[in-house]
C-alpha cells in the first residue's frame, strides 16, 4: 500500500521551494508519479463597467502566463535530480479553482498543497484550502510556509470518533506504516480512562496494519487545536493526521476549530480527509 500518484498544487506569484521540496521526498518515498497543476482564473475583458480593456488586459495576460512559466520551470528544477515520472497541468478557468483542482485529483492519491493562504487573497489566483478538502475527495497534506520536517517518522492523530477521522487514519496508513505513531484524543476531565480504553482498540487495529503506535489521551484545557499543538511538540512529531470538519464548515471558521488551525498551521504538516 502507497500512494502511487501525487497531486502537487503550486501558487502563482510566490515560492513553492518548501512544498516542491516535501512533494520531491514523498515521490522518491513512494515511487510516485508527480503531478504539478496550477490554476488561476484568466483576466476579464471588459463587459459593461467590469474587466480590463486594450493594453491593460493584454499586460495581465501577458502577467499570468509569465507566472505560470515560471511555476514550472520551479517544478521541472525541483525534480531534476530525482528519477520521478512528471505531468504539468496549467488551467486558466473561470469556475471555482478548488473544482478545478478537484477535477485534476481524479488520478491522484494524495494531494500536496500549501497551507490555506487562498482564503484571504483574490480567488481568482489563490486556492481555498477549505473548500479543496471538501471537494476533493482525496487526503491533503497541508505543507506549511516555513521549512517544515519532511522525515515523516513521528505521527500525531488527532483522534476523535468521526467519519471524518476513521477516514484520515486510513489515508494515512502509507505515512503511519514508516513511522512511530501517537493516537491523542483530547477529552473532558474525568473522561481519560474511557478514551484510553477505545484509543487502545484503534491502536490495536493500527497494529494490525504494520503500524507501530501508542495511545495518549489528554485532558481538555478548552482549547482542542492548542492541545493537540502541544502534544506534537512534546512528541516531536512533524505531520498531524486529522479529519477535517467534524462540525460545519461555517462552525469551524466562525468559532475556530482544529481544522481551521489545521488548515492555516505555520510550524508542521498536516494529512487531512473529509
Amino acid at each position: 500500500m502507497g500512494y502511487k500518484s501525487l497531486l502537487v498544487h503550486l501558487e502563482l506569484g510566490r515560492s513553492n521551494e518548501h512544498l516542491l521540496q516535501v512533494a520531491g521526498e514523498l515521490s522518491e518515498r513512494f515511487d510516485a508519479r508527480v503531478m504539478g497543476v496550477v490554476a488561476c482564473a484568466p483576466p476579464m475583458m471588459v463587459y459593461g463597467d467590469i474587466g480590463l480593456a486594450g493594453d491593460a488586459w493584454v499586460a495581465a495576460r501577458d502577467a499570468v502566463d509569465q507566472q505560470v512559466g515560471t511555476a514550472q520551470g520551479e517544478f521541472r528544477d525541483a525534480f531534476r535530480d530525482r528519477k520521478v515520472d512528471l505531468d504539468w497541468r496549467a488551467m486558466k478557468d473561470y469556475a471555482d479553482l478548488a473544482r478545478c483542482i478537484s477535477r485534476q485529483a481524479r488520478t491522484a492519491d494524495l494531494v500536496v498543497a500549501a497551507v490555506g493562504q487562498g482564503d484571504m487573497f483574490d480567488g481568482t489566483r489563490a486556492l481555498s484550502m477549505g473548500a479543496l478538502v471538501m471537494q476533493v475527495g482525496r487526503p491533503v497534506l497541508l505543507v506549511p510556509l516555513a521549512r517544515p520536517s519532511s522525515k515523516f517518522d513521528r505521527v500525531l492523530v488527532g483522534w476523535k470518533d468521526s467519519r471524518e477521522t476513521r477516514r484520515a487514519i486510513v489515508d494515512a496508513l502509507p505515512l503511519m506504516q514508516r513511522a512511530e505513531v501517537t493516537v491523542v484524543e483530547v477529552v473532558k476531565e474525568g473522561h481519560i480512562d474511557a478514551a484510553r480504553r477505545h484509543l487502545d482498540e484503534v491502536v490495536a487495529w493500527l497494529m494490525q496494519h504494520d503500524v507501530a503506535a501508542r495511545a495518549f489521551p489528554v485532558s481538555s484545557s478548552g482549547d482542542d487545536a492548542a492541545d493537540l499543538r502541544s502534544v506534537a511538540d512534546s512528541e516531536h512529531c512533524d505531520v498531524i493526521v486529522a479529519g477535517a470538519y467534524g462540525h460545519s464548515r461555517l462552525r469551524e471558521w466562525i468559532l475556530g476549530g482544529v481544522t481551521k488551525d489545521l488548515l492555516m498551521s505555520p510550524r508542521r504538516c498536516s494529512l487531512v480527509s473529509h
